[in-house]
């Protein structure tokens, strides 16, 4: 068997977290870094599958032996991707009974070319890849195993700016044209606390929100008024406004009021609330904008221009 190769984006959830999953429509961003997934084959009367996993520094962070039949493990070890992997692949032979009955060994080789902590999509790119090779939804694939809209899973295959929405339970998106005259002045912002993103999912399922049907409308709105800000002042006011809706409905803290108060541009929260990274806007000097982070202690601030894949930098 010849080996395989596959490859998913990250993602930067602009718009619409946490109210995506009840049908707003968010604007989602695919990065110019992702995950590659590289599978090997030899044949063999006793297969089984090797699965190692390299990190953005080109270290090997883990790696363990499964059995062919029900993917455990052949040695138990204490780290959670083991139990990670074994989850998915259970998971898509429910959807493929034929995945993986060939008398071979398997060698599977993924290699994430970002630090695993930044949250821009170390599961959702793992899950989309797997999906490939195993000729299943991702879509389902990820509804089964960490939950979620699927706006990681969409933007693992899209070329550019997507708005992604679920309509009558099934995900939806088209590609968007985001690549504003404005992006020099528009930076992603480390956090250092990742979130997990089961976790928020099933914490935001447990509220009680009032209104739910007008804030996802709310949403919806200035997602579309995001997409086609023309100027940056615009911009600006169409992101405040999105941090006072998610804030009044979920009761959170801004991450602005939080950390930042005396900043001159925006802040804004993306996808799960309190950790990976933050929008910010800034129509000073970039040095001055990355010594005012610094100085509080937040180091990894990238220009909007590196990280997101638009029309301009597809060779990316």
């Amino acid at each position: 068997m010849r080996d395989q190769h596959f490859y998913g984006h990250g993602k930067l959830l602009l718009s619409g977290e946490y109210f995506v999953m009840d049908g707003a429509s968010a604007l989602a961003l695919p990065t110019t870094v992702g995950q590659s997934m590289t599978v090997k084959y030899r044949q063999s009367y006793q297969p089984t599958l090797n699965w190692k996993s390299i990190d953005h520094t080109g270290k090997v962070w883990f790696e363990s032996d499964y059995d062919f039949w029900q993917f455990k493990p052949i040695k138990n070890q204490e780290h959670y991707k083991q139990d990670f992997v074994h989850q998915v692949l259970k998971a898509v032979r429910m959807q493929n009974p034929h995945f993986l009955r060939d008398e071979v060994d398997v060698f599977v080789e993924t290699k994430i070319e970002f630090p695993i902590e930044w949250g821009l999509g170390s599961s959702s790119t793992f899950i989309y890849n797997v999906a490939q090779w195993a000729y299943v939804s991702p879509f389902e694939l990820i509804n089964k195993t960490i939950g979620g809209s699927g706006y990681d899973v969409a933007c693992a295959q899209a070329a550019g700016p997507i708005r992604f929405q679920i309509k009558e339970g099934k995900p939806q998106w088209e590609m968007v044209n985001f690549n504003p005259s404005f992006k020099d002045e528009l930076f992603f912002l480390y956090l250092g606390n990742k979130q997990s993103s089961e976790a928020e999912v099933n914490k935001y399922h447990g509220m009680e929100i009032d209104n739910k049907i007008h804030i996802v409308n709310e949403i919806s709105q200035l997602t579309k008024e995001m997409i086609n800000a023309s100027d940056l002042v615009t911009f600006n006011k169409v992101v405040a406004e999105h941090e006072n809706v998610v804030a009044q409905a979920l009761k959170y803290e801004k991450v602005k009021n939080k950390f930042f108060s005396d900043f001159w541009g925006e802040v804004k929260s993306l996808g799960a609330w309190g950790g990976d990274f933050v929008l910010v806007t800034s129509d000073r000097d970039p040095r001055e904008t990355r010594e005012y982070f610094e100085k509080k202690g937040f180091t990894t601030l990238i220009p909007f221009s590196e990280i997101v894949r638009t029309e301009m930098n597809l060779g990316n």
